[in-house]
């Protein structure tokens, strides 16, 4: 069974950059797409960033489009998101998802492996 284990996370003033890692063990990723969720306080979990098991094709949700970045080294068995322009808005737990899905899926219920997340907290 793949375990995802994210980090990167951290506290930040508004305008800055982060780069969160996710990094896979007992087992490979690269046959799978990889996403990016995020809860933040008090809200339901949601859909930031997909990525194709081959890294060609990536989805963004609205509000992080242009800012953020997700990419994938599958020799190193990781998942990145570059974050850039961070809003106090973007404050969350970040999770990292696996889904067997060829089309990289942004319904959180076609992921079926997690790892347990890293808090990102921007401030104004």
């Amino acid at each position: 069974q793949v375990q995802l284990v994210e980090s990167g996370g951290g506290l930040v003033q508004a305008g800055d950059s982060l780069r969160l890692s996710c990094v896979a063990s007992g087992g490979t990723i690269s046959n799978y797409a990889m996403g990016w969720f995020r809860r933040a306080p008090g809200k339901e979990r949601e859909f930031v960033a997909t990525i194709r098991w081959s890294g060609f094709s990536t989805y963004y949700t609205d509000s992080v489009a242009g800012r953020f970045t997700i990419s994938r080294d599958n020799a190193k068995n990781t998942v990145y998101l570059h974050m850039n322009d961070l809003k106090p808005e973007d404050t969350a737990v970040y999770y990292c998802a696996s889904s067997p899905r060829i089309v990289p899926p942004r319904d959180e219920d076609e992921y079926n492996c997690w790892g347990q997340g890293t808090q990102v907290t921007v401030s104004s």
